[in-house]
């Protein structure tokens, strides 16, 4: 057999090798193609899935305002929410500071404002070492939704109430820590609140109310620094809902 029929018969098994190894070459193209393809595809889910559960802040505002009042008395003002509802009437959470002064002056009278509709309530409880006081009014209001737990560090909360009079404002911040003062235990949280913020909830994205704000820190540059009540703490106080 000559040289030239050995290289004329290498020359169609060369061809078939390289044949295969293109193929080899394509089809690992095509498996890698498709891990791209399902990995995109899980990555659409998960972001589809996390737009469907962010909260949706406007709805939540809008819910909860039949259930918030601005707490007036001849002294001052705040806020207050409804914890309690029933055949009776309402139970409206606020602060003590909101109506201490009018209490030790042995004046339990409270006018609760709603939009244009105002509504008397009495002071029916007082904590002041919790710094929480009820008034209770004979009309029926939908109760807010207690959180069951605490907040986690970075969540989201907004605040609602009435800065400076102004009902049904809102704020949106961050839970950014924990604090014990004086023996007390705060949620301090980023949402910006106003004197008249005082005994208005703090929500979380569940539309659940996560505590009471209370106080926040004044002083040359410092900012964002409020201090809420846990609302656990108000649930010793009042059964919530």
């Amino acid at each position: 057999m000559s040289l030239g029929g050995l290289l004329l018969l290498c020359a169609p098994l060369t061809s078939l090798g390289l044949a295969v190894q293109e193929q080899h070459v394509e089809a690992g193209r095509s498996s890698a193609d498709r891990r791209s393809i399902f990995e995109l595809q899980a990555r659409v889910r998960s972001l589809e899935a996390q737009m469907r559960t962010q909260a949706d802040w406007g709805a939540i505002a809008r819910a909860v305002q039949p259930s918030i009042f601005t707490v007036a008395t001849d002294h001052g003002l705040g806020s207050g929410w409804v914890a309690r509802s029933g055949v009776g009437g309402s139970d409206v959470v606020t602060n003590f500071h909101v109506v201490a002064e009018a209490f030790n002056a042995g004046d339990a009278a409270v006018h609760l404002r709603q939009g244009d509709l105002t509504i008397d309530g009495s002071i029916t409880q007082v904590r002041p070492g919790d710094d929480l006081a009820i008034i209770h009014i004979a009309e029926r209001f939908p109760a807010l939704q207690v959180a069951i737990g605490r907040p986690q560090l970075g969540d989201t909360v907004m605040a609602v109430g009435s800065p400076l009079g102004l009902g049904g404002s809102v704020s949106l911040g961050v839970v950014s820590g924990f604090r014990s003062l004086d023996g007390a235990d705060y949620i301090q949280f980023s949402a910006a609140i106003s004197p008249g913020n005082s005994g208005g909830p703090l929500l979380d994205s569940h539309g659940s109310v996560v505590a009471v704000s209370a106080a926040k820190l004044l002083g040359t540059g410092v900012e964002a620094l409020s201090l809420a009540i846990p609302v656990q703490t108000v649930c010793t106080v009042v059964g919530c809902k």
